[in-house]
């Protein structure tokens, strides 16, 4: 039989297990996010898209008091971050930062890739988009893109150029302008946009190709020259700076895009409040201007339009890199 001071005890143990129920109860069933976040780098610290993850990740942290940690796992062109995501729990707390370069180009070079980006991922938010330059050692002799030409034609084979790594879209972009002005670089592929951005300042390797935010601080300091972009219009960011196809390439166009992705199951709500926050980032002045800094396009899209985008573009790139004779090495 219960005594006073156990009875009272008894009482005071229902009702604190009754309110925490209650509590329970009214806590939202859909809450995001309740822990840290990992968002996957497919490349090293230092290149492009490095740059707009750790951007996107600290505002998150900022604005929304969200814990994001950037985690680079580089390799193979970026596609062993993308693997890994595609391999992580489906809960909305591994998420990826990945391009073209290795979600859309990469299983066309890459022949056992273990996944589809449009089966086994889900597009959450677009972020930015960007030109490939071309560029070259502020003591280099090169000073315009034809002197690069007429240099490759008179020694096929000499000039040589660092890219960020097999499988990616400024590796394409090398093949591609060597295919439209018919002449044979070396090509030189390095782990990431700043290994093979210190060669190329370094005279190691005669040019860099790079993507603009990866190249836009060296740039700026005047340590690189630029001698070319690749997009069908000049970068906002350097619009002194003539495209391929004003140097007598008529339509060659080869761009890239950013994006956050997740693995495959994710919860459609979690999804949508990446979706919506990320695109509110996207649409503040200070942000619009880090991203455009660094010589990057900023463009919110909703997630049904970035899925359609990735869709699109997996089909298209298909008969590109094919045409183009690109291979791994």
């Amino acid at each position: 039989m219960l005594n006073k001071n156990s009875l009272k005890l008894f009482s005071f143990l229902v009702l604190f297990f009754c309110v925490l129920g209650v509590s329970q109860a009214q806590a939202p069933a859909n809450a995001y996010p309740t822990k840290p976040i990992r968002l996957i780098v497919p490349f090293p610290p230092g290149g492009g898209t490095d740059i707009l993850s750790r951007l996107i990740a600290t505002k998150l942290n900022e604005q929304l008091k969200w814990t994001v940690i950037a985690d680079n796992r580089a390799g193979a062109g970026g596609t062993i971050g993308i693997t890994e995501a595609v391999k992580a729990a489906p809960t909305g707390y591994d998420l990826v930062m990945g391009q073209k370069d290795n979600l859309v180009i990469g299983p066309w070079l890459y022949k056992n890739l273990p996944w589809d980006p449009t089966r086994d991922l889900v597009a959450v938010a677009h972020i930015a988009y960007t030109p490939v330059v071309i560029a070259t050692s502020a003591n280099s002799k090169f000073k315009t893109l034809v002197d690069v030409i007429q240099a490759a034609r008179n020694a096929p084979g000499k000039v040589s150029y660092g890219s960020p790594g097999n499988g990616t879209s400024i590796h394409l972009a090398g093949e591609l302008f060597e295919k439209a002005a018919n002449i044979q670089l070396s090509h030189i592929p390095y782990k990431g946009s700043n290994p093979a951005m210190m060669d190329a300042l370094a005279g190691n390797v005669d040019l860099l190709v790079s993507s603009v935010p990866s190249a836009m601080s060296q740039i700026k300091s005047g340590k690189l020259r630029p001698l070319a972009v690749t997009s069908a219009k000049r970068s906002s960011s350097m619009p002194d700076v003539p495209t391929v196809a004003e140097s007598g390439f008529k339509d060659f166009d080869v761009s890239t895009w950013y994006g956050v992705l997740a693995p495959a199951g994710t919860p459609a709500h979690v999804v949508a409040t990446l979706n919506a926050e990320v695109n509110k980032l996207l649409g503040s002045h200070e942000v619009r201007d880090a991203i455009h800094a660094q010589g990057a396009e900023p463009e919110a899209m909703t997630q049904a339009k970035f899925a359609n985008l990735l869709k699109a573009d997996y089909a298209k790139w298909k008969g590109i890199v094919e045409s183009s004779g690109a291979k791994i090495d």
